[in-house]
């Protein structure tokens, strides 16, 4: 919670506290209501009655003063919204030690760099963040562009067209797991252990979204074991996909060299199949990423199979469970941030 928002629940209590007394509950009684100190209803009391409903919002809490004030706090946030690097340091981390040194810089004020992350948490209202990664060629810029001009280009062309939009991607799923944090006794970490970390089945997915934007599906294929995706096997999944949806089709997919070959280029001309590449480097954008994400990371994490077809029999299990999921893929479509509504 933000601390102008604190500051207005704090009041909210306060008047209510006030309120009950005067109803004829005792203090004790609004104390356990309210889960504070009797003595703290006492103190809202004796200053209602001294100054009027007027000054609840500003009673002043015992003990020693912040030493950083609500306007520092927002003062550092802007700070610390400028990452690491704008203040020096080589990477975008945050640690304890940087900011303490940036209160200490900025503020003259020493804290513990143990003690930094307990105040980010609790004055900032921040969390832990696992840092997204991103190629260093990214353009920003031109990544907005697209979602802002091409992406709505492209939805106008697919409802002129009564065709279906229907986002690709690729992926590889190892025997090496996800490692994912668990609990476990002290000093005892589980282990995981692994047949053959270099074993893979890749897998291509499709996400459609009808011409009416009501309903959508989820389609995939899987590869022979350690065999990767290339142009004659993404063309293959394509004519499937060609025959399940009737009408035409837009692919919206990535930039890669498969996409671009002789295969997948033949089949574009022979079916009419319309081929729109997102922005490079932006694989947020596409919906099928996030199919991938969510059986890695969320479903499943540590999972070390012993076998590949293990690994594919569970890998079956939950891309079927996602199909059947037409809220899930909706909203991983809405977590793309592209302007496509149901």
């Amino acid at each position: 919670m933000r601390p102008e928002g604190k500051a207005q629940e704090l009041e909210r209590r306060r008047r209510l506290a006030v309120r009950r007394v005067l109803e004829g509950y005792s203090t004790k009684e609004v104390a356990d209501f309210l889960e504070v100190d009797p003595s703290s209803v006492r103190r809202w009391m004796v200053a209602y009655r001294r100054w009027g409903d007027t000054r609840l919002a500003s009673i002043p809490v015992p003990g020693r003063p912040r030493r950083l004030t609500d306007e520092d706090i927002q003062s550092l946030e802007g700070l610390l919204l400028q990452g690491a690097t704008a203040h020096g340091w080589c990477n975008s981390l945050w640690t304890g030690g940087r900011v303490s040194q940036v209160i200490e810089k900025h503020f003259g004020v020493k804290y513990h760099p143990s003690y930094c992350p307990v105040l980010q948490k609790r004055r900032l209202n921040w969390t832990c963040q696992r840092p997204a990664r991103q190629d260093a060629d990214r353009d920003d810029d031109e990544v907005e562009r697209w979602v802002r001009e091409e992406f709505p280009r492209i939805l106008k062309d697919t409802e002129q067209r009564n065709a279906h939009i229907v986002f690709v991607d690729e992926a590889g799923f190892m025997l090496e797991p996800v490692i994912r944090r668990t609990l476990a006794p002290r000093g005892k970490p589980p282990v995981l252990r692994i047949s053959d970390p270099h074993g893979r089945i890749s897998v291509i997915g499709a996400i459609a979204v009808s011409p009416d934007r009501e309903s959508v599906g989820f389609t995939y294929e899987m590869l022979e074991d350690n065999a990767n995706y290339q142009g004659q096997s993404v063309a293959r999944f394509l004519r499937a996909l060609r025959s399940d949806l009737p009408g035409p089709l837009t692919l919206v997919w990535d930039r890669i060299t498969i996409h671009c070959g002789e295969p997948v280029q033949e089949l574009i001309e022979e079916t009419g199949l319309v081929s729109e590449p997102f922005p490079p480097h932006a694989p947020e954008l596409n919906p099928v990423d996030r199919v991938w994400g969510y059986v890695k990371y969320d479903r499943i994490p540590n999972f070390a199979p012993p076998d590949l077809g293990v690994l594919r029999s569970t890998l079956t299990v939950e891309f079927d469970r996602v199909a059947t999921m037409p809220d899930l893929l909706k909203s991983l479509i809405g977590a793309t941030g592209l302007p496509l509504a149901f």
